[in-house]
């Protein structure tokens, strides 16, 4: 997926645009490789093909765009197009069923964080509408979401190149966070042992001395 996004992504005048709609189609609920369409211009970014700085600003734009566009849907019909019979009937009564009473109870912590979740991340703003979560309050809580997943996703996938994409793409990006921790936790510990141990060496070696000093210089005279 990744690598043809990139061969689709790498031409300049299609590029953005192409982003800016898979972002915002995403966010709006339809099923498209939104985020993975992110990782994929940042990573083209690192390569120097686009600017970093564009796509980071596209992608938070869309996605705000997107999730107003849902809000709007599932406010003025979002309940009657997840419980019509048709196809993936259980699924959309399995997100009305969970995600009504969460989002009744935690609406503006869902908005933002349903940013970085694959399935919130489809059906959030039609969930905040549903449940006719505040306009404004969803409007704040979605652009900080949006502005910082597109920053967050972006530089990660920029910096770390295709192997962060293929990372977030597997474990995710919370995963992947838990990852880079793990490793610098590590790394912590490992620096910490190697101080102690040098400490003790210090020590021991004093303790030495200590014990065994040198012979006095002779006293004059002698």
């Amino acid at each position: 997926m990744i690598g043809t996004l990139a061969s689709i992504l790498d031409v300049s005048h299609v590029g953005y645009p192409l982003l800016f709609l898979m972002v915002m189609a995403e966010s709006s609920g339809a099923l498209v490789p939104g985020e993975t369409a992110l990782i994929t211009a940042a990573v083209l970014a690192s390569q120097g093909r686009l600017e970093i700085e564009l796509v980071i600003a596209l992608a938070a734009t869309a996605a705000i765009v997107g999730d107003n566009i849902g809000y709007v849907i599932g406010r003025k019909g979002g309940r009657w197009l997840l419980e019509r019979p048709g196809r993936a009937y259980r699924q959309r009564q399995e997100v009305l069923r969970v995600g009504e009473p969460f989002f009744e109870r935690h609406g503006s912590k869902a908005v933002f964080f349903g940013r970085f979740l694959l399935g919130l991340r489809v059906w959030a703003s039609w969930l905040a509408g549903i449940t006719r979560m505040n306009w404004r309050s969803f409007v704040l809580w979605n652009a900080l979401g949006g502005i910082c997943w597109a920053t967050v996703v972006g530089l990660v996938a920029y910096f770390l190149g295709h192997s962060a994409g293929n990372a977030i793409k597997t474990f995710g990006l919370y995963g992947l966070l838990a990852a880079l921790l793990a490793i610098a936790s590590g790394l912590w510990l490992h620096r910490r042992r190697r101080r102690r141990r040098r400490s003790e060496q210090q020590g021991r070696a004093a303790g030495s001395a200590a014990r065994h000093p040198l012979d006095p210089p002779p006293t004059p005279g002698e």
